[in-house]
């Protein structure tokens, strides 16, 4: 299943997350396969989409970043996938 991961960055300052992924990697369990990011341009939001075979995987590492990062997790599906579908 793949996963839009959006991360606000507490207090608006990417610094602390810059420093702790410079020393620590992303952290990820080895079951999420990371896909790509994009930070807003004030550097305050990042997107991230990921692919998991469950969500709580994804808890798992967020929970390594959530005193620095409020996250929001939106399961979705590519555009060609969703229009293949009925509707």
């Amino acid at each position: 299943m793949l996963y839009m991961v959006i991360e606000r960055f507490r207090d608006g300052h990417p610094k602390a997350v810059g420093e702790r992924f410079a020393r620590d990697g992303r952290m990820m369990p080895d079951e999420i396969e990371y896909r790509g990011s994009w930070l807003d341009e004030a550097g305050t939001r990042c997107y991230q989409i990921v692919e998991a075979p469950r969500e709580e995987l994804l808890k798992i590492w967020t929970s390594h970043w959530d005193d620095l990062v409020d996250f929001e997790i939106v399961p979705v599906v590519t555009s060609s996938e969703f229009w293949s579908k009925p509707r």
